[in-house]
């Protein structure tokens, strides 16, 4: 039996991994409209190197989740460069509000966990969107930290106590 990797066409990758993508870097950000953007890059990006994607080496949403990852550290770059120009600069970065998104989101359930996710750290909604947005494996997410199963595994029990007790006693009915 072959265990040689099948390419799918890009136009299936995009379908399949759009959402996942979508929710991975809002989840990042928490601002409906940048993440938009950020997702349009991450794809384009994606499009222009599919051709040198190798399936062997990589799951596609290893290497979707990867170029998502490089994008947000080249936008907090870029934008953290810009928000050090003069206060006069009409193109200053400005942080979403992230009281302006809140509004927007229409049930209790949704607001508490845009709450809980607007008090975590960087590194903590990244794993979190990994583990909840994207459903991947601590093996997966491994290999896109640099770091073994076992301490995804440590980092994913972390995150979750940390979760419930910003939650608090808040229940979903």
């Amino acid at each position: 039996m072959s265990t040689a990797a099948v390419k799918e066409p890009f136009e299936i990758v995009y379908e399949k991994y759009f959402s996942d993508i979508y929710n991975f870097i809002y989840g990042q950000i928490l601002h409906r409209e940048r993440a938009e953007d950020l997702v349009s890059d991450i794809f384009v990006k994606a499009m222009t190197n599919y051709e040198r994607f190798d399936p062997s080496r990589a799951s596609v949403r290893t290497w979707l989740t990867n170029i998502a990852r490089n994008t947000l550290i080249d936008d907090y770059r870029k934008n953290s460069i810009r928000k050090s120009v003069s206060l006069d600069d009409e193109d200053n970065y400005t942080e979403p509000s992230y009281e302006d998104e809140y509004k927007i989101l229409k049930e209790d359930d949704e607001r508490e966990v845009y709450r809980i996710l607007s008090l975590l750290s960087e590194s903590e909604r990244e794993l979190a969107g990994m583990i909840y947005f994207q459903n991947m494996k601590n093996n997966e997410i491994g290999e896109i930290l640099g770091i073994n199963a076992k301490a995804v595994s440590e980092r994913r029990r972390r995150l979750l106590a940390k979760c419930r007790k910003l939650a608090g006693d808040f229940t979903l009915y």
